[in-house]
């Protein structure tokens, strides 16, 4: 794929988040701190799931996998927004746009394939208690964990694809805080309205097919605890809650911004801070706040590591 036979553009300028020195110092604050403690809590979920004897279920193995992908998706646009914040605007290569592209994209796609697993991975163990051990094997969880990679690694090569061929030749000013798609249609010089629409069938169908998935299996736990204890009840919702708050913060915003032809790119800026930034941020929160076995896995942990 020779990207840059038909781009006179070498480079492209990232104008951030703000363009006031003072807002750029204190969002430089904000979201370095927001990036550390992405970075700690997932780390820890993963160091405590994997050292953990007790957490070797098919839940933990998903949450385990889930921070990791949470970790890598915001180190895709995090660290060079905040070096953006400190420096005032900045500017990047094409093929270093592109790959933040391609990166985003496949980070990001991962995570809505995990949250799909991890849904089905309740509704096989509220709904279907007695095959839970067959059908969440660990071949099983393994399987599907390769196929939200795989799926992803698709769904970005065909973003990238889409965008890269794209011929620029003009501004190489981008109104985002990083390379994505829309803000790139924008700057192209040509007819990008076949472009757009392929964009948002990709991006829009993946989201909005996965969220229809994870609210219906939602929808028939919910039908299925209808004669259970109140007892019962909590427990279910206990580990549903959490993953149904996550599901909201991520999936709202996210399909927000990819199931229309963008209009407004400034608003989708504001918004795409919330997907990239803060939902990775708060999913260890999310999951650890309301998990017992987590908190006191990480206590034992913590107690032999002191």
């Amino acid at each position: 794929l020779n990207m840059e036979n038909t781009s006179s553009v070498r480079e492209f300028i990232l104008l951030g988040l703000s363009e006031n020195r003072g807002v750029q110092k204190t969002y430089f604050v904000l979201f370095l701190a927001f990036y550390l403690i992405t970075v700690a809590g997932n780390l820890l979920i993963v160091v405590t799931v994997t050292s953990s004897q007790r957490l070797n279920s098919p839940m933990y193995f998903f949450l385990c996998c889930l921070s990791f992908v949470d970790i890598c998706y915001s180190s895709t646009t995090a660290p060079r927004m905040i070096a953006g914040l400190l420096v005032g605007s900045q500017s990047v290569s094409f093929v270093g746009c592109m790959a933040q592209l391609f990166g985003f994209h496949l980070f990001g796609c991962a995570e809505v394939f995990l949250l799909t697993a991890m849904a089905y991975d309740r509704y096989v163990a509220i709904c279907r208690p007695l095959r839970y051990a067959a059908l969440t094997s660990g071949r099983a969880c393994g399987r599907m964990v390769l196929g939200s990679w795989l799926g992803a690694f698709l769904h970005s090569a065909l973003q990238l694809l889409l965008t890269a061929r794209l011929p620029f030749c003009g501004p190489n000013r981008i109104d985002h805080y990083f390379c994505d798609v829309h803000p790139l249609l924008r700057l192209a010089c040509a007819d990008t309205r076949l472009a757009g629409a392929a964009v948002v069938v990709n991006g829009g169908l993946i989201t909005l097919s996965a969220f229809v998935i994870l609210v219906s299996s939602y929808a028939v736990i919910l039908v299925s605890l209808k004669g259970q204890t109140a007892a019962g009840w909590h427990k279910a919702l206990s580990t549903c809650g959490s993953h149904i708050t996550v599901v909201i913060l991520f999936f709202g915003p996210c399909t927000f911004v990819y199931i229309r032809p963008s209009s407004n790119l400034a608003e989708d800026k504001d918004v795409a801070v919330f997907y990239a930034i803060i939902t990775p941020m708060l999913n260890p929160l999310i999951y650890t706040l309301r998990n017992e076995e987590v908190k006191s896995a990480m206590r034992k942990l913590w107690s032999r590591k002191v």
